[in-house]
């Protein structure tokens, strides 16, 4: 989760603070005391898919 908050440019207290009160800008799995983000979802937030007309374009070049 500090190392998500890293990515996201937030400090680890804002970020278990967030997730404390349910605001955490990720999914959150929680695991007894602690917090885990799924790799997934932080990834799929560094790296939105693209848009515009190339990205929905279904031809082959």
């Amino acid at each position: 989760m500090v190392t998500a908050g890293k990515f996201l440019g937030i400090s680890r207290n804002t970020a278990y603070r967030l997730a404390r009160h349910g605001a955490f800008p990720l999914p959150l799995i929680r695991v007894g005391a602690q917090y885990r983000v799924p790799t997934a979802a932080l990834i799929t937030a560094l790296h939105p898919p693209p848009s515009g007309p190339a990205a929905t374009s279904s031809e082959a070049p």
